[in-house]
């Protein structure tokens, strides 16, 4: 049996304790932004921003909620409670998914030839980084767009497209289509649908089948994948 010293448990209680403060915002979203709101006013645009901005522009933040906040801002874009307007939110988020994609090609770009240099490594070699410029010479159009309804896969396919040196004009094209695309369907989602009222009293599994329907793609190659290889 393992031992931990005070110090460990507390830093693992401490862990605890904010991973179940991440999971109780995830599922109470409407609530919380609320608070928000009212405390940030105006500010509120530029904090959700940023975290769309994390979100998909750096690699060290993919737990940030993406598809359950877009959802849950435009149902109370909505209602005409809150300062939050449909179209305002429209320009900042639609700009905060194309800015952060954009960063996060850059910053895959630029490490990308750095880590990738070696001939023995069994991860980071040439021949990895040859493959990875050949997908995204294939296919990197489609999956910067599609990658952008897959949680952490979104944050990371921009990333990737950097370092296979995916075509940066090419890039950019389906970078702003799939920013568009993506924030757009997913406002409009819960500005129209929302504040029904089932849907509102049980807002906390809406969040959850948003979450569950995100990953189906996912979890659908995986078995797939599993299928084709036995």
């Amino acid at each position: 049996m393992v031992l931990l010293t005070q110090k460990e448990a507390y830093l693992f209680e401490t862990i605890l304790h904010f991973f179940q403060h991440v999971i109780e915002i995830f599922f109470h979203l409407d609530v919380h932004l609320n608070t928000w709101i009212s405390f940030f006013g105006l500010w509120i645009y530029v904090i959700l921003f940023l975290i769309l901005f994390c979100e998909t522009g750096l690699v060290v933040t993919p737990f940030l909620p993406g598809d359950s906040l877009l959802f849950t801002l435009g149902a109370l874009a909505a209602t005409d409670q809150t300062v939050l307007k449909l179209s305002v939110l429209l320009m900042v988020l639609i700009a905060a998914a194309i800015f952060g994609d954009a960063v996060n090609y850059m910053i895959g770009s630029r490490i990308g030839p750095r880590i990738f240099r070696s001939e023995k490594s069994r991860w980071l070699n040439k021949k990895h980084l040859i493959s990875t410029q050949q997908f995204y010479d294939r296919h990197g159009g489609k999956t910067i767009i599609f990658a952008r309804f897959l949680p952490i896969f979104r944050t990371f396919a921009p990333f990737v497209a950097g370092i296979g040196k995916m075509h940066y004009p090419r890039f950019a094209l389906f970078n702003i289509t799939g920013g568009i695309v993506w924030v757009l369907s997913f406002l409009l989602l819960g500005f129209y649908f929302g504040n029904i009222p089932v849907m509102k009293k049980h807002f906390e599994f809406v969040i959850l089948g948003i979450i569950f329907i995100s990953m189906l793609p996912m979890i659908f190659r995986i078995v797939l994948h599993r299928l084709q290889k036995a």
